[in-house]
């Protein structure tokens, strides 16, 4: 078998259901799975890029980036809906029959072959790592302006960060770089906040699955009540003329603010990662992923409506559009109560993302792909402890020095690349591997997967060229670590040479 060829191995499906002590525990059932799902999608999409989805994104200069969708950001909501939904249906059929931790990556390993897999793989480590990081930025803003209802103001070089500053059109932020206290040359601009929650989250996470799905229910009924208490006050402000011009800027603002709010429905993704610790994981992993995504985007579309409804579109382009919406309308109290629902809300989203993405990691390193220091599991806990701390304390620096608004597309963008290739390999499962059981099989097949796809790909295109361009960066880096790592240390190329090598259970 030539190299090239090799690359493009798939590994049988049989291979990616793990046995042993090096498996993770399965706790959660359908509503967990629901609950992991809202606490992941409703969150920052719906407090903070909602608004830059409806009035547009400048540079620093002025110049319009992205046209807004005006008050049909109602209808980027169901565009984006429609397609998670395609791509939701694949997920749903591949993760009955794949209930591993590794998502899309151990999907495109059954289906595309090892070179894919490592390339999603790759791809989803930057997704979830870049998301929690504009996830935890945003949750740090709505905590200071909820310190701030209550008279208690932290120095803004503790709650800003550095690129934040670089690359703020907002004169006063900007000028940061030249009034807090420097260190040899260097200004000290750091996110304290930020750093603070993803250190908790981490915390939180190392003792066990079962213990961060009861936080996460806590934190999502929370939220669900301060959203349908935003909803009732909305809904008596709301002025009709507001929704005048309804799509300001056509179809082309309607699928800009599509890409951008993309962001907001990229939980599902992560409910996948649980598939290894899930109960009868071939029911309970559709319900999940499905009618998590439907209730969400019903949610989406109502408070899109009302939101739209209290201010002029082009008034919300803020951190906190819902918020502001509140205190334009004379509800300063109410708003106060939605900083503070906002930062329970964005907690559970950093719950569930930063849950994914050391599973990610994880299932590269049991395949070998990866060290093998980052397929460990805790004895005690069973969840994989080396890459929950190693990826908290990444993107918890990260939080403390970077900016939300670049990290968004970057998600984005490896988001809906994973979506593309999970929509193409679940149709050519269904030819590669025809008689295997399908606990759930997606309806009319080519239609859902290419749409899926082909949806996806619109999506892309409504992103910046430079997201663009980072992300081929990133995806060559990733290349090149699997030419010289992976290719040497993968387990299914040393099993097929004939080598020794640890079973895929076992505990490292």
């Amino acid at each position: 078998m030539g190299f090239v060829t090799s690359c493009f191995e798939r590994k049988p499906i049989a291979l990616l259901v793990p046995e042993g002590e090096g498996v993770l525990r399965r706790a959660l059932g359908a509503g967990d799975l629901i609950m992991l799902s809202i606490g992941a999608v409703i969150g920052a999409g719906i407090f903070s890029s909602i608004g830059s989805a409806a009035a547009g994104e400048f540079d620093a200069a002025g110049h319009i980036i992205r046209t807004g969708a005006g008050p049909a950001i109602v209808f980027s909501f169901v565009l984006a809906g429609f397609a998670c939904a395609l791509a939701g249906l694949c997920y749903a059929e591949v993760a009955s029959m794949i209930p591993q931790a590794g998502s899309a990556y151990a999907y495109s390993y059954a289906t595309l072959g090892e070179v894919v897999a490592w390339i999603i793989g790759w791809d989803l480590i930057l997704e979830y790592a870049v998301g929690n990081v504009a996830v935890a930025i945003t949750w740090a803003e709505y905590f200071k302006s909820l310190l701030g209802d209550f008279g208690v103001v932290l120095p803004i070089w503790l709650t800003t960060g550095y690129r934040t500053a670089l690359l703020s059109p907002d004169p006063a932020v900007h000028g940061l770089l030249n009034t807090a206290p420097h260190v040899g040359g260097v200004a000290i601009l750091v996110n304290i906040p930020a750093f603070a929650i993803v250190a908790l989250i981490t915390w939180l996470l190392l003792l066990g699955v079962r213990e961060s799905a009861r936080t996460n229910n806590v934190l999502v009924a929370i939220k669900l009540v301060i959203l349908t208490l935003f909803v009732i006050v909305g809904v008596t402000h709301l002025h009709p003329e507001n929704y005048h011009p309804f799509a300001p800027n056509g179809f082309s603002g309607i699928h800009h603010g599509a890409a951008i709010i993309f962001f907001a429905y990229i939980g599902f993704d992560a409910i996948s990662t649980a598939a290894e610790e899930t109960k009868n994981p071939q029911r309970n992993m559709p319900l999940g992923i499905m009618g998590g995504l439907a209730i969400c985007t019903v949610i989406y579309i109502v408070v899109g409506v009302v939101l739209t409804g209290m201010v002029p579109a082009a008034q919300l382009g803020v951190a906190d559009p819902l918020a502001k919406a509140l205190t334009v309308s004379g509800f300063q109290k109410t708003s106060a109560v939605l900083s503070l629902g906002a930062i329970f809300a964005l907690t559970a989203v950093l719950l569930v993302f930063q849950y994914g993405q050391p599973r990610i990691f994880f299932s590269m390193a049991r395949d070998g792909l990866l060290p093998r220091w980052a397929a460990r599991v805790h004895p005690k806990y069973r969840v994989p402890w080396a890459t929950t701390i190693v990826t908290g304390v990444a993107v918890a620096v990260w939080s403390m020095i970077g900016d939300a608004g670049e990290t968004y597309d970057l998600t984005n963008i490896g988001t809906l690349f994973a979506f593309v290739l999970v929509c193409i390999g679940v149709l050519v499962l269904r030819y590669k591997d025809p008689t295997r059981v399908r606990p759930f099989r997606v309806p009319f097949i080519w239609v859902v997967s290419l749409g899926g796809a082909a949806t996806c790909v619109f999506l892309m295109n409504g992103l910046p060229h430079v997201t663009w361009i980072r992300f081929y960066v990133w995806l060559v880096i990733g290349l090149v670590l699997y030419l010289l790592y992976g290719v040497r240390h993968s387990v299914m190329r040393r099993r097929a040479a004939g080598e020794s090598i640890p079973d895929s259970g076992e505990s490292w």
